[in-house]
């Protein structure tokens, strides 16, 4: 149907958008933004970019009036609640043998240093929750770190990622940053001012005694938009330079308008920018272009060698388990609480 913005929002019309976009939600197989819904119903061709918002309004209204479930977008992170108890349902018996099962199984849980013999370690930061979303799927392939880095990133995140990143340098890797954000100025400048970023934190102190990580030998590199991919698959232009504090980079009164990073940037591309959810709606392209940006440093071997060590791993556990006896006595764990349930 086609979608008109323009009509009064009755709850029948709610109804009516809801029921649409929750059949495009079954066929992309995951949850997206408020923001992300935009792009992809302009991919769908329902709406015009000049109705981004209108959309956004109209997603939210549906899920207060519990027209669409609460839950039916992604949620933001640092909201979640920590802390959080669920009782346990299982009686002590049922839960003692899921935990002996466990144990038995355990060579699914044992977590193997993937990276040893590698010669890179990969970490992903991106600008939305929806490429996070998008890109989880492969980057757990490949058991890269992703997380998502709204504007210059917190101190804190940082520095988190900087530390494995110094780990990994004193293991003889050589540490990898890959960066996924916006076009337009602010988030060209954020990848090309990372290293500085990071290079800020070199004289931190950790609680523990560590030092901080000098990134001199961090390899960063920033894939997505740019602007031949834009226009190879028509993503959208959005034609103002607004940033996230809804001040416009594109006026004369705006403090950073005349700084050379603007100017050349208008120069070259316009006033106008190209938001990082714009490759949601077509996620088989997206995922191939995160999958090229690893395997360009891991191989196109890389999840064989995975394969290689998790296999490898799985029998010495369970040739160990059994040598000492300690998988016989398990299965006799088992044994005995048959007997007594």
């Amino acid at each position: 149907m086609e979608f008109d913005l323009s009509m009064v929002a009755t709850k029948k019309r709610l109804r009516e958008f809801a029921e649409e976009i929750e059949k495009i939600s079954d066929r992309i197989g995951f949850k997206v933004s408020a923001r992300g819904w935009a792009y992809q119903l302009e991919q769908e061709g329902l709406i015009t970019k000049a109705e981004f918002d209108k959309v956004e309004s109209l997603i939210n209204r549906c899920r207060k009036l519990g027209i669409l479930p609460i839950d039916f977008t992604a949620e933001e992170e640092g909201r979640r609640f920590s802390g959080v108890i669920i009782p346990t349902e299982e009686a002590p018996l049922e839960e003692l043998r899921e935990w002996i099962e466990y144990i038995i199984d355990c060579e699914g849980w044992y977590k193997p240093n993937w990276w040893e013999g590698e010669e890179y370690y990969i970490q992903m930061v991106v600008e939305k929750i929806d490429l996070k979303t998008l890109f989880e799927p492969i980057c757990k392939k490949y058991h890269i770190p992703i997380a998502t880095s709204k504007g210059w990133s917190s101190m804190l995140q940082r520095a988190i990622y900087s530390r494995r990143f110094k780990e990994a340098e004193g293991k003889g890797l050589q540490p990898v940053l890959l960066y996924c954000g916006d076009h337009d100025p602010d988030g060209l400048r954020i990848s090309d001012f990372l290293r500085k970023n990071l290079d800020d934190l070199k004289d931190i102190v950790w609680e523990d005694g560590l030092s901080g990580y000098n990134p001199s030998n961090l390899e960063i590199v920033r894939f997505g938009l740019d602007y031949d991919f834009i226009e190879k698959h028509n993503l959208t232009w959005i034609n103002n330079l607004i940033t996230g504090s809804k001040r416009d980079l594109s006026s004369p009164s705006h403090k950073n308008h005349n700084m050379p990073y603007v100017q050349e940037y208008i120069k070259k591309f316009g006033i106008r920018k190209c938001e990082a959810n714009a490759i949601v709606p077509m996620p088989e392209i997206a995922r191939e272009l995160v999958e090229n940006a690893i395997t360009e440093y891991l191989g196109d071997n890389a999840l064989e060698r995975f394969e290689k060590t998790r296999k490898e791993n799985k029998e010495g556990i369970i040739k160990t388990m059994k040598e000492i006896g300690v998988y016989k006595k398990l299965k006799e764990s088992l044994d005995l609480i048959d007997k007594n349930e």
